[in-house]
This record gives structure tokens, sequence and C-alpha cells, in this order.
């Protein structure tokens, strides 16, 4: 069975009935009875940046939950209508106080049950000065030899994928 994400929608936004479980497109989805009308949950989409600068990439220490202080690259969420490659480059700068050109995709990851959807990029530098942010303790570039604790279970296979794919260019 497919996941399901939708029972946190309890209430129609539109007239604020109780919503209740319809079969909808295959499968059980918030429904208001009284505007006839089914609700779908969509996936957040976040954007992540392996910002690289000779042999380091730039990590930021988290000062927010998930992972709070463990390290992970600058990364965010998405914005209604925003194009991923501007929120890559937004995230970056808001949580680094670097600004950042993007070089090439990663990759695209999701997992069964979880409702984001992480797009990661390779970028470079191109200004500004490293600073912490309001989600972030701390800032700092590591050599790929010397990681600190990541925050994310994901973020050795993005890790992997990355250096693969700078093997082929």
């Amino acid at each position: 069975m497919t996941p399901n994400f939708d029972e946190d929608i309890r209430h129609c936004p539109y007239c604020r009935a109780d919503l209740e479980p319809r079969l909808v497109a295959g499968r059980l989805r918030p429904y208001c009875p009284r505007c006839d009308r089914p609700f779908f949950s969509d996936p957040k989409v976040a954007v992540a940046v392996i910002v690289v600068c000779d042999d380091r990439i730039l990590l930021q220490q988290r000062a927010i939950e998930p992972g709070l202080g463990l390290w992970s690259f600058p990364s965010g969420f998405v914005e209604r209508g925003e194009r991923l490659e501007d929120a890559a480059k937004r995230e970056v700068f808001e949580e680094t106080g670097v600004a950042v050109e993007l070089d090439r995709l990663v990759g695209v990851y999701s997992h069964r049950g979880h409702p984001v959807v992480l797009v990661v990029y390779e970028g470079h530098p191109v200004g500004g000065d490293i600073r912490p942010s309001e989600e972030s303790h701390a800032v700092q570039w590591f050599i790929l030899d010397a990681l600190p604790p990541l925050a994310f279970l994901h973020d050795e296979r993005i890790l992997a994928d990355w250096r693969t794919g700078r093997s082929r260019t």
C-alpha cells in the first residue's frame, strides 16, 4: 500500500468542516462532505548544495531540529513558484553568508513514508563572507577526509553520489 501522508489534514481549509476519509483515486484521502471535494497532500521539495572550494566542502552545524548540533550541507525548502536553482542559491546564502554558482545536479532523493523530496546540487563560492545564521551554530570548511558527524542518514549516500559524479568529469 502507498504511504498515506494525509492523516494530518483534519479540517477543510474552505469551510472548516471536519474531513472524513474517502476512497479517491485509488486510496483513502481527506474529503470534505460539505464542499464535496477531496484534498491531496503534495510532497515538500527541499534543496541542498555541496559547496566545494579546492578539496574542502562547506558545512553548517545545525541550530534546529532535526539533527540539532550535527553538521549538514546548506539546505532548505523551496518556496511555492520558486525555481529549484534559485532556492538552492538562496538557502546557501541565507544559512552561510556565501554566494554560490551551481555546477551540476548531484541527485534527487526520496524515502518511502517521508514527504520530503531532496534535490542536491554541487556549487562553488563566488562571494560573501562565512557567517552562521539563526539555523546554524557554526559554518566551516572541512576537508573530505575529516568530516564531522553528519545530521542525516542520506548524507553518506549523497557524498558517495557526489564523489562518483566528480570522478566522471
